[in-house]
C-alpha cells in the first residue's frame, strides 16, 4: 500500500512539472516572435522575397507562377514601371566606374570628366511598392546552365553592358569580349547581337553602320540571317526603335528572295510589319514553356530643352537633375510607335513581357552622356567652341539609367505582375 500510495503521490507532481515546462516554452516561443516582430516588422505583398538555394520545394511551388519559366513570386497591386524618381546616396550607384573596368568607353561619363555626381545617385521607386534588390547570386543561380541573349542596337547594347557590371565579382578579370560573357561558376553565357532593324538592313555591320539613306529588307527569310543567333536561348530580351524614323518615310524592300522592289513606307508601317515578323518567328522558334521573351520599349532622346522649361537651342548638355512633372513626355518617343507595340504583341501567341522603361527615362534628362564619353571621331574647332552641337542627349551614362531597367527586368523575370506578359493595356 506504501507503494501504490508513494506513485500515487508522485503523479500529480510529475503533471505539474510538465504543465510548467509546456508553458515556459510556448510563453519563450512568443517573446522570440514578438521580438522578431520588432526588429524586422510585418511582412507586406509589397516585400517580394527572395528565396534561398535551399527552398527548391517552395520554389516548385510558388503560387500564380505555373506555367511562367523562372518565376518565383508575383508583384501583385503595384505597376513597377510608374513611379518617381528618389535621390539616395545610400543605396545608389549600384556600382562606381572603379568597380566595373569592362564599362564602355562610350558610356564611362566619369572617366571622360563629367564633373558632378548627383546624377548617380537617383534611386526608381514605384507608387504603392519597392522594387527587389537584385540579387547576383540568386539571379546565377536560377539561370544556372541557361543563355541569356540581348538582341538590339547601342541602347541594347548598353543595357547588356550594365548587366555586365551587375555580375561583374563572377565574370572572370581577362573577360575581353564586348558581344557576350559567361560565368563559370554557373555556367551562364549572356550575349549581345547587333540588329538595330531586327530583320536585315544596310546597318548590320556591328561598326560601319552610320547610312545616311537607310534601307530595310522586310521579305520572307530577312529576319533569318540575325535569328539563326538567336535559338536555343532561354531569356531574350530585344529592342528596336532608335534607328527608325517617325513621321517619316523609310526605304523598304519587299518582295521575296527572286524578285524585290524597294518602296517608301510610314516609318510606323513598317515598324508594324517587322514586328510582326518577329512575332512570326518567336511563335515558330520558341518554346514558352521554357523561354522568356522579354521587349524594352523605346528610350527617351533630349535634345529640345525648351520641352522642361528650358533655355530656347539647349539639349541635355550641362543638366544635372531630373525632370520632376509626372506629365511629362518627350517629343522623340513616339506615341504612334506605342501603340503599334501594344496591338503586335498583344496578338503574339507566345507571351512576351513589355519592359515600359520609356515614361521613367523620359524624365533623366541629367543621366544621358551628352559630352562624356569617347567620341568617335575628331571633334572640330567649331564643335569644341560648341559642346550642345555635338552633345549625345541619346545614349545613358553607367553607372545610371540602364541598371534600372535591369533592375526592372530582373522584377519581370522573377516576380512578375500580375497583367504579366503582356503588357501596355
Amino acid at each position: 500500500m506504501k507503494l501504490l500510495s508513494s506513485i500515487s503521490n508522485r503523479r500529480p507532481s510529475s503533471s505539474l512539472c510538465l504543465a510548467a515546462l509546456s508553458f515556459i516554452f510556448f510563453t519563450t516561443i512568443l517573446k522570440l516572435s514578438f521580438i522578431k516582430y520588432l526588429v524586422i516588422g510585418p511582412i507586406t505583398r509589397e516585400q517580394a522575397k527572395i528565396p534561398q538555394e535551399g527552398d527548391r520545394e517552395e520554389l516548385a511551388g510558388e503560387k500564380n507562377t505555373a506555367g511562367i519559366p523562372f518565376a518565383v513570386g508575383r508583384m501583385e497591386g503595384c505597376d513597377v514601371f510608374s513611379g518617381r524618381w528618389v535621390y539616395d546616396e545610400a543605396s545608389r550607384p549600384l556600382y562606381t566606374e572603379r568597380q566595373c573596368h569592362s564599362i564602355d568607353p562610350m558610356t564611362n561619363c566619369q572617366a571622360y570628366g563629367r564633373p558632378d555626381t548627383a546624377y548617380l545617385h537617383w534611386r526608381w521607386q514605384p507608387h504603392g511598392c519597392s522594387l527587389p534588390s537584385f540579387n547576383a547570386t540568386f539571379l546565377l543561380e536560377r539561370l544556372r546552365g541557361k543563355r541569356m541573349l540581348f538582341v538590339g542596337d547601342s541602347l541594347t547594347r548598353g543595357q547588356f553592358h550594365s548587366m555586365k557590371c551587375l555580375l561583374r565579382d563572377f565574370i572572370p578579370s581577362n573577360t575581353k569580349s564586348k558581344k557576350r560573357f559567361t560565368v563559370p561558376d554557373y555556367n551562364l553565357t549572356i550575349r549581345f547581337h547587333w540588329a538595330p532593324f531586327l530583320v536585315t538592313s544596310n546597318c548590320d555591320h556591328p561598326r560601319l553602320h552610320r547610312m545616311p539613306d537607310r534601307i530595310i529588307h522586310e521579305y520572307p527569310g530577312t529576319i533569318e540571317k540575325h535569328a539563326e543567333r538567336w535559338k536555343n536561348v532561354d531569356v531574350m530580351v530585344f529592342n528596336t526603335y532608335a534607328w527608325w524614323k517617325p513621321g517619316e518615310k523609310m526605304k523598304i524592300v519587299r518582295g521575296n528572295q527572286d524578285k524585290t522592289y524597294t518602296e517608301l513606307m510610314e516609318t510606323e508601317d513598317a515598324y508594324q510589319l517587322v514586328l510582326k515578323r518577329m512575332v512570326s518567328w518567336l511563335e515558330k522558334n520558341m518554346d514558352p514553356n521554357k523561354t522568356r521573351i522579354f521587349f524594352t520599349t523605346m528610350s527617351s532622346a533630349h535634345y529640345r530643352s525648351t520641352e522642361w522649361g528650358g533655355k530656347l537651342g539647349g539639349s541635355c548638355y550641362g543638366e544635372t537633375t531630373p525632370i520632376f512633372d509626372p506629365t511629362y513626355w518627350s517629343s522623340a518617343s513616339s506615341k504612334r510607335i506605342m501603340q503599334v507595340v501594344r496591338e503586335v504583341f498583344g496578338s503574339s501567341k507566345v507571351p512576351i513581357t513589355i519592359l515600359n522603361i520609356t515614361q521613367l527615362s523620359a524624365y533623366r534628362k541629367d543621366a544621358h552622356t551628352s559630352i562624356y564619353k569617347k567620341q568617335p571621331y575628331n571633334l572640330t574647332q567649331e564643335q569644341q567652341a560648341n559642346p550642345i552641337s555635338y552633345a549625345d542627349c541619346n545614349h545613358w551614362c553607367l553607372p545610371g539609367v540602364q541598371d534600372t531597367w535591369n533592375e526592372l527586368f530582373y522584377t519581370e523575370l522573377f516576380f512578375p505582375q500580375q497583367h504579366a506578359w503582356i503588357y501596355l493595356k
